[in-house]
């Protein structure tokens, strides 16, 4: 199975409807404002981008630069890598939790999709200033 299939099954296998709605939503919203497709990765994860990090311990690996996991308790978004303070955009998004490059919401009505497009945005363009994204 390629990845466009691949996609295509995870977000057709999506449920329940509310949140199967809400994959759409969101995958349409990466895809507008990142320009790339999506790929899955583990753990049910849909990723737009990607970057090789090496950490000053020598640790190396590929991770997703942004993405969302349409979790049966909350949608997870991906802002990486996490290291910026983005409050004044989150303070406009709406209802959310956050944790350490995760952001929490529980349905999409209860936020406002302009601003957490442009989260992001913020957090790719934050990303870039630390390692190179490629578009995937």
């Amino acid at each position: 199975m390629d990845t466009t299939e691949e996609v295509t099954a995870f977000l057709d296998s999506v449920a329940p409807e509310r949140r199967h709605r809400e994959a759409a939503q969101l995958d349409r919203m990466f895809r507008q404002v990142t320009g790339w497709r999506p790929r899955l990765w583990r753990s049910g994860i849909l990723g737009y981008g990607s970057y090789d990090y090496t950490y000053a311990s020598g640790r190396s690996g590929t991770h997703l630069a942004t993405g969302f996991s349409p979790r049966k308790a909350k949608l997870s978004v991906y802002i990486m890598p996490g290291y910026t303070d983005f409050g004044h955009i989150l303070a406009d998004l709406g209802k959310h939790s956050i944790g350490k490059s995760c952001l929490y919401i529980n349905k999409l009505e209860d936020v406002d999709m302009d601003v957490l497009g442009r989260l992001v945005r913020a957090g790719l363009d934050d990303l870039a200033t630390r390692w190179p994204v490629h578009p995937t």
